[in-house]
């Protein structure tokens, strides 16, 4: 063992200092330093002496020595610091050094009162470094650095100060750049040892070795070179290792100040509070009231503050350029920044540190933001971006302040900009737009705010007007790069702020694809989560949109307000930004400074409007002159606005403010006209002075002179008006001139809008190439900022996390990011910058998609797409291309939100594809779609490239032509780098789409492939067989979103299945017809239409075309279709018979044909097919075989028709319809109504079933009305066949239905056509009734059925009955016989009523109108009744006599003649039918049906006797027929045939039903009857019967002629017909008659005697005989 390893004794402390001392004693001069070298030996006798006993004295300075000894042991250390000789200082420094960082010395170390001798050692150490060696400069940064480091030793106070001060002289001072990266490593470590302590509030802190790269990042540049970083890292590492490991285990403990006292004991609470409460009352007056929590934060906050005021030291006039103040201001600031960076919740928290902040911090960038020194201002930007990043939420209003100030002035500055100055700020924006929350923030708090400036809105601003580069014409100092480089950079910012916009939360079908860039670096943590108790005032969405609007509502005001100044206000009043009273007006005008031109408010207040006057007045009434000099006063005045240039309102404001004026200081002049003129004077002597092209300038007593006599015929004193001309002459009076530079017209606005024109001003003053301090008036005027805002910041801070904020943000920055892309896209062909764009138009369509903001969307895809130039191809580059793949990744990302600009992307890919198509040389679609084959081998025989030239007329010279062709084609050869793969994978993407994009995805590729069918020169399938595609990938989807989807494109289907080209049309339907083959390919449940929906459009275009071919193409396919899917087809039968029942519609023959034999086939072939799903498609069918039976082009086709339908009928009845699942007979009902036959009456409530008949049966009935005979025949046949058939399958309901619905309209129809036959014509038609005869139905069958429509079945028979054709009422008598036969025994009582009403109804309903009919004949005149028949036939034959008839009277007779013959035959037949009725029936008949049945006898008859008593209406017709040569009117066989026909009823009734003839005594009516007779033909025997019957004395005979005679002969066996009545009456009842028949009886026996009747005679004979003889005899 050596001797030093025995120097300075056992203890710790005595083997660091015993070396140390020895090396003193060693170096030091013995003259000069004796003292030194006996205080060195003393102490090491003294440590021999020592151990370590001490070491539980907590009062000791060293450790392991007792206080008393300490001084001692450090009093030769302390001496040879203090001799500043090297060599004796370097082993003191050494040792110091050792004591320090092996945690020896111990204790707080504040002044020379606390800790003397370690306060003295630290303070020699200081001025050690005086010296100027490098050693010694070295020695003592580490002695400093291990103080402070050293967790034993709490420096503060002003030995902290000391410390860092001396630091700071030794970076100034030394010439060697190692020392000075060694000095500011030494500060920064410092500081971070010493604010991280105050973060946490502790000595026992982790604290990292400062990286010295980082710190010279801004200056000292230079020093990076060689070993020099290595080194300074190396030794501020070194020091910071020394201190770890120290083995006082006391120390693992948090230190408090009071326990490292040296000497003193620990204070109590009380005291304690005592000595904090009166250190913050020093610091109240200075940084506001707040608490510190211990002097390790104070020592912090103390140090912060004096850098700042450091930071803040200009040079002074004289010496304009002292760099070494310079420098000084660069270390400060990069020590602020060290600490910002590093710094932790204490800032944003403690009230004190975040004052310190706003006073000292942000005052020091703000008085150093003018500085042109680039390292100076690239550090506050640097510090800015900490304090944006983790404490702008209480720091609000000066972040509101130092935005526009730092990043904003240099943004703005488009002509003249510092280079690497925008290069910063650029680089800062690029780092905010990284974190998305920093921008939400700008967005919420200040461009929401109406109290602060758009920040957001003016960045973005600002980046695009530098992404345009200088305007056209005008001068820059940038050169051309610089230029360049500045727009790339700032289109990668507004790429970055566009990108984060869209929180990655938010639009998460992205999220993934995008890294984030949150700035969560280097344990920096974002505001928000670095302040979680700071005070947030969470706003939701929609305050935060009412906000934003009253914004713009209000600066949209203020903006008009600056045009139009009465129009201004109004809409501010209106809008209620502003109170409609004169004082509100007034305080907004002299308040509200953000935006509001001072020229316009002078102008407006100067006018004399009544309500302008009123805020004048009151504008002026709110300033307080009060005490206040003339000239401070008008000054204070001028301030807020400019005055006018009119005298006259210059004349009304001065007025005015004399007045005030006046009024505030009342013994300041004689009266207000004093102050007015002296008001004037001012202004005029502020402008003389001012004005440059004053060239004699207004003197003192040029200015006394012209005042003379102005205080009511008095002077002023001229010491009054000379020290208010100097204070005039010497500072000007502002009247703020905001239009008087034009050139800065927009800047100057902005600035307004900020609030920000008095900072910029002032600070604009100083000229930047002289970094000279800022004068007084503007600290204290952004002082005055800063507390203006402070009260308003804190409580106002907005944090947001919704994200529908973002929506108003796009708002304010889409139109300028659009401007940017778009024009550095457009003028530059740099790879990198359109790149950049590119993306910029993803991000801004994403974001804006997502947000669902159509028109911006819109906007950045329709520019995104006009720059793929797809349009122009011979002008492509590769940004070109590379817009073209931009396209197609915004159509894969964001698909699901681009709705509407679907369109726009697929018109760029429908360019593509027909680009590639050119440069391939492959035939384009036009030829696929050409009419003949010859046009398409023209087509492709040339060069299409070529011919698109040509057409465009660009070729004029060939070799112009050689050359563009060729560019052309290298051109399109570009298009290579896109493949088909990349188109294709974007509609097979379309899988991927949501419900509501895939439908906007279809709308689109529709309209696209419309417009690529519809060109007139060049039609392409492209977009067309993509829509098939798209129809193949999608099927899958469920049915809901299918059928939307199918819903938009069989309207496509339609329209262009209806274009007029008809190689288009076929090739659409050939498609559709693909399309549908797949689809068929799907099973479908019952009780769907999607195959129906699906199918539509076949029936549209076969309905609508039309084209021959096409009508005939969709045939076709519907019928391979069909057939070849027969089994899978379900709701789609419905649209295929559609498609079919407008083929056999149609005119040609070959389509009706076609569509025949496949619906035949169908039918006979699969007919379970068509009937397993649902009745209604069963009844389609049916309809669609009747519009087959319609068809004019071929009967076959329609009776092979009928026979289908019979076919359809027997399968129906075997029960091949598979619709019905329940039985027929179960009893279940459902309501019918045959929708396509408004003529068909609902079949009410009938079976499962029988709604299946209902169509079939109801087209035959239809049919039976048709034109054609052998359809009707056929028809008719087919129809009775199946009602015979298969009736017994029918239920009773249905039954009733089929007679109401579909049999009785047969009738009822076949009777509307004989009644317009018999209008239409005069003579009755001779054709034979079409309708069966009635006896051919199985009544049987069919009785219980029959019975309840008794009334409708008479009535339509009755009506046939009535029919004027020979065959219908034939017909109807036969079927009213075999109805009554063979149903008439189970007819009630009151059915028999109703049929005998009928029959009653039809005889007398027409006579009203045949009698009036037969009055016409009064009118017409005929021939002379004398005239005889052979003279009238002979005037016929010379035309004589046809020659006196009109014409018209000769249609009227005969027209009459025809209806009288009709009208007898009916009552003739009414009559039989009747009579025959009732031979097979009376025993069913009731009295009260006898009596209505002697009714219609009586009234028949009666009318009969009417028409042959009127003689002259007989003669008329008789002559009328004989000259029309027409048979007569059969009258008298009408009368015979009636009263027979009553009398053998009447007969009938007396012999055979005795009881109700006795009831109704028929008896008396049938020998009235029989009375009449006889008195009807007496009359017309002799015309005197009367005259004879009244004189029977008189007797004479004459002759009758010839025609009474005939008329005689055909009445003579009714005669004998009712004498045989009464001949068998009997004896009896002949009795009671007697007397009123004997005398008729009498004059028949004359008369038939002189006619020589036998027959009446014999039957007279026995009357006589049998009767009468009896009766007189008794």
């Amino acid at each position: 063992m050596s001797a030093s390893q025995t120097l300075g004794g056992p203890s710790r402390c005595g083997r660091v200092l015993g070396p140390s001392l020895d090396k003193i004693i060693k170096n030091a001069a013995w003259r000069k330093h004796s003292h030194i070298v006996s205080s060195c030996k003393s102490t090491l006798e003294k440590l021999d002496t020592l151990s370590d006993t001490g070491l539980s004295d907590p009062k000791s300075t060293l450790l392991g020595i007792s206080s008393s000894d300490a001084d001692f042991v450090l009093k030769p250390i302390l001496l040879a610091l203090d001799s500043k000789y090297a060599k004796v200082a370097e082993p003191a420094l050494e040792c110091t050094f050792k004591l320090f960082s092996l945690g020896i010395v111990r204790g707080e170390i504040d002044s020379n009162k606390s800790n003397p001798i370690l306060y003295k050692i630290v303070e020699s150490v200081c001025k050690v470094g005086g010296i100027g060696e490098e050693p010694v400069e070295l020695a003592v940064l580490r002695v400093l650095l291990s103080a402070v480091r050293c967790p034993c030793v709490l420096i503060r106070g002003d030995c902290l100060l000391l410390v860092v001060k001396t630091c700071y002289n030794v970076y100034l001072g030394s010439l060697s750049g190692t020392i000075q990266a060694c000095a500011k490593s030494v500060l920064a470590q410092i500081m971070l040892i010493v604010f991280t302590r105050a973060e946490e509030d502790s000595m026992d802190v982790s604290i990292k070795a400062v990286s010295v790269n980082e710190l010279l990042e801004f200056t000292d540049k230079n020093l990076n070179e060689g070993s020099s970083l290595y080194n300074c890292q190396n030794f501020v590492s070194e020091v910071m290792n020394a201190s770890e490991g120290v083995p006082d285990l006391k120390l693992s403990q948090p230190i408090t100040v009071h326990d490292l006292r040296n000497g003193e004991s620990k204070l109590s609470k009380g005291e304690q509070n005592e000595e904090v409460e009166e250190e913050e009352m020093k610091e109240g007056a200075e940084s506001g009231s707040a608490v510190v929590s211990s002097e390790i934060r104070e020592d912090g906050f103390h140090v912060f503050k004096n850098l700042c005021k450091l930071s803040m030291k200009f040079s002074s006039q004289e010496n304009p350029d002292d760099q070494i103040l310079l420098r000084g201001k660069t270390l400060s600031l990069e020590l602020l920044k060290v600490i910002m960076d590093k710094g932790g919740p204490i800032w944003g928290t403690n009230e004190r540190f975040l004052n310190v902040l706003k006073q000292y911090l942000c005052l020091s960038l703000l008085k150093n933001s003018a500085l042109s020194v680039m390292s100076v201002f690239q550090l506050q930007c640097s510090i800015f971006m900490s304090l944006l990043t983790k404490f702008r939420s209480g720091l609000k209003a000066e972040i509101g302040i130092l935005f526009p100030m730092l990043i904003l002035r240099v943004l703005d500055n488009v002509l003249q900009p510092s280079f690497l100055q925008k290069m910063t700020v650029l680089n800062l924006l690029d780092k905010i737009g990284g974190d998305s929350q920093i921008i939400i923030d700008i967005f919420v708090n200040y461009d929401c705010d109406v109290d602060s400036p758009n920040i957001f809105e003016r960045v973005v601003n600002g980046l695009l007007k530098t992404s345009l580069g200088p305007p056209s014409g005008s001068t820059t100092t940038l050169s051309a790069v610089q230029d360049i480089f500045l727009q790339h950079e700032s289109v990668q910012c507004l790429l970055k702020i566009g990108d984060s916009d869209l929180p990655r939360s938010f639009g998460s079908d992205t999220s993934s694809e995008r890294p984030s860039t949150s700035i969560v670096e280097d344990g920096v943590v974002p505001d928000c989560e670095l302040h979680p108790e700071m005070h947030f005032e969470l706003s939701d969405t929609a305050t935060l949109e009412k906000r934003w609007a009253y914004k713009i509502e209000l600066q949209k005001g203020v903006s008009l307000f600056n045009r139009k100044p009465f129009k201004g206000i109004e809409f501010l009043i209106n809008t209620k930004k502003v109170g409609n009273s004169p004082e509100e007006v007034a305080g907004f005008l002299k308040n509200y400074t953000a935006g509001l031109s001072e020229t316009v408010i002078g102008d407006y207040l100067g006018e004399r409007e009544e309500f302008a006057l009123r805020v004048m007045h009151a504008y002026v009434d709110s300033f307080n002159f009060k005490s206040m000099d003339f000239g401070e006063a008008i000054r204070f005045f001028l301030c807020g606005f400019r005055l006018p240039g009119e005298a006259q309102k210059i004349d009304r404001i001065m007025e005015k403010f004399a007045e005030r004026y006046c009024k505030c200081n009342p013994n300041s002049f004689t009266s207000a006209d004093t102050a007015y003129v002296l008001a004037y004077s001012v202004i005029m002597l502020n402008t003389d002075a001012r004005n440059n092209m004053v060239k004699e300038k207004m003197t003192k007593s040029d200015f006394i002179r012209n005042n003379r006599g102005i205080d009511d015929g008095k002077d002023l004193p001229e010491e009054y008006l000379g020290a208010l001309y100097d204070q005039i002459v010497k500072n000007e009076t502002k009247m703020n001139a905001d239009s008087s530079l034009p050139q800065n017209k927009q800047a100057n606005s902005l600035r307004k809008l900020l609030g920000m024109d008095g900072l910029l001003n002032l600070v604009n003053k100083q000229t930047e190439e002289k970094p000279l301090g800022a004068n007084g008036l503007l600290i204290r005027h952004i002082q005055e900022q800063f507390k203006a805002k402070t009260g308003k910041s804190e409580s106002g801070y907005h944090h947001i996390s919704d994200v529908a904020i973002l929506r108003f943000m796009v708002e304010v920055c889409w139109g300028p990011m659009l401007a940017a892309f778009s024009v550095t896209l457009d003028q530059s062909d740099d790879r990198l910058a359109t790149t950049q764009c590119l993306q910029g138009f993803r991000y801004a369509v994403h974001v804006t998609a997502v947000m669902g903001m159509q028109t911006q969307r819109d906007a950045f895809v329709t520019s995104a797409a006009k720059f793929t130039l797809l349009h122009c191809a011979a002008d492509m580059k590769q940004k070109n291309v590379d817009a073209v793949k931009a396209i197609i990744s915004i159509a894969i990302e964001d698909g699901n939100h681009l709705q509407e600009a679907w369109e726009h992307i697929l018109t760029c890919l429908s360019r593509i594809e027909h680009l590639q198509l050119l440069g391939e040389g492959a035939p384009v679609d036009a030829g696929v779609l050409s009419v003949s084959n010859s046009e398409t081998d023209e087509k492709t025989s040339k060069p299409v490239g070529l011919q698109s030239l040509k057409k465009k007329g660009a070729i004029q010279n060939p070799a112009v032509m050689a050359v563009q062709i060729n560019q052309f084609i290298a051109n399109l050869n570009l298009l290579d780098q896109i493949g088909n793969a990349e188109l294709s994978h974007v509609f097979a993407h379309s899988q991927s789409l949501n419900s509501e994009a895939i439908v906007a995805f279809v709308k689109a590729l529709c309209k696209v492939s419309m417009s690529e069918l519809q060109s007139p020169t060049d039609p392409r399938v492209f977009s067309l067989t993509k829509l098939i595609e798209i129809a193949h990938y999608n099927m899958n989807r469920i049915r809901l979103v299918w059928s939307r989807m199918w819903h938009v494109l069989s309207d496509f289907f339609v329209s262009v299945g209806l274009s007029k080209n008809f190689s288009v049309a076929s090739f659409v339907m050939d498609s559709l017809w693909h399309l549908a083959m797949k689809f068929l390919e799907r099973e479908e449940l019952a009780n769907y239409n999607f195959q129906h929906e699906f199918l539509r459009p076949f029936v549209i275009i076969m309905q609508k075309s039309d084209s021959t071919e096409i009508r005939e193409l969709t045939v076709r396919c519907i019928s391979h279709m069909v057939l070849s899917r027969a089994s899978n087809v379900k709701s789609g039968w419905r649209s295929v018979f559609m498609v079919f029942t407008a083929a056999a519609d149609d005119e040609q023959k070959n389509i009706v044909l076609l569509a025949f034999e496949t619906m035949e086939k169908i039918v006979r072939e699969h007919f379970p097919h068509v009937t397993e799903t649902e009745a209604t498609t069963f009844m389609d069918c049916i309809k669609c075989l009747i519009k087959f039976t319609d068809s004019r082009i071929n009967s076959d086709v329609s009776l092979n028709a009928i026979a289908v339908l019979r076919f359809c009928a027997l399968k129906l009845a075997e029960g091949g319809l598979g619709c019905t699942g329940k039985s027929w007979d179960d009893g279940s009902s459902v309501s019918i109504i045959y929708k396509d036959d408004s003529d068909v009456r609902s079949l009410g409530n009938i079976d499962d079933h029988g709604s299946c008949w209902v169509p079939l049966l109801t087209g035959l009935s239809k049919l039976t009305s048709d034109s054609r005979p052998a359809i009707r025949k056929s028809s008719l046949k087919v129809l009775f066949n199946i009602l015979k058939d298969h009736g017994h399958l029918f239920s009773r309901a249905f039954w009733i239905g089929v007679f109401s619905s579909i049999v009785l309209p047969i009738f009822n129809d076949a009777c509307k056509r004989t009644d317009m036959a018999v209008k239409d014509e005069q003579d009755p038609p001779t054709s034979k009734s079409p309708h069966p005869d009635g006896s051919t139905w199985d009544t049987n069958s069919r009785s219980n059925s029959t019975l309840p429509q008794i009334s409708n079945v008479v009535s339509i028979l009755i009506g046939l009955l009535e029919s004027p054709t020979k065959g219908s009422a034939s017909t109807s008598f036969a079927a009213i016989l075999c109805l009554t036969a063979e149903l008439g025994s189970r007819f009630s009582e009151d059915e028999w009523r109703k049929f005998f009403l009928a029959l009653k109804e039809a005889a007398t309903s027409t006579l009203p109108e045949f009698m009036k009919l037969l009055r016409t004949m009064d009118d017409i005149r005929l021939p002379d009744n004398s005239q005889s028949h052979d003279n009238i036939e002979t005037s016929s034959d010379d035309g004589t006599k046809n020659d006196d008839l009109e014409d018209d009277n000769l249609q009227t007779v005969a027209h009459v003649v025809s209806r009288m013959k009709s009208h007898i035959a009916v009552q003739l037949l009414i009559s039989q039918v009747i009579k025959d009725t009732n031979k097979k029936n009376l025993q069913f008949l009731s009295a009260s049906n006898i009596s209505i049945i002697v009714e219609i006898f009586s009234s028949i008859a009666s009318h009969a006797q009417q028409l042959n008593t009127d003689t002259t209406l007989q003669k008329k017709i008789r002559i009328a027929c004989s000259i029309m040569e027409l048979t007569d009117p059969p009258m008298v066989h009408f009368e015979n045939e009636a009263y027979q026909n009553y009398l053998d009823f009447l007969q009938d009734l007396v012999q055979n039903n005795p009881s109700v003839s006795a009831e109704m005594n028929l008896e008396s009516l049938l020998v009235a009857v029989c009375e009449n007779i006889l008195e009807l033909y007496l009359n017309r025997t002799d015309h005197h019967y009367e005259q004879q019957k009244s004189d029977p004395a008189t007797r004479w005979v004459l002759p009758l002629p010839l025609a009474k005679k005939e008329e005689l002969a055909a009445r003579r066996p009714l005669l004998v017909l009712a004498l045989k009545a009464l001949s068998d009456l009997g004896k009896d009842s002949l009795r009671k008659y007697i007397a009123n028949l004997f005398h008729l009886l009498v004059g028949l026996v004359r008369t038939e005697h002189n006619l020589g009747s036998s027959e009446a005679e014999r039957v007279l004979t026995n009357i006589f005989q049998s009767g009468i003889g009896p009766i007189i005899m008794q």
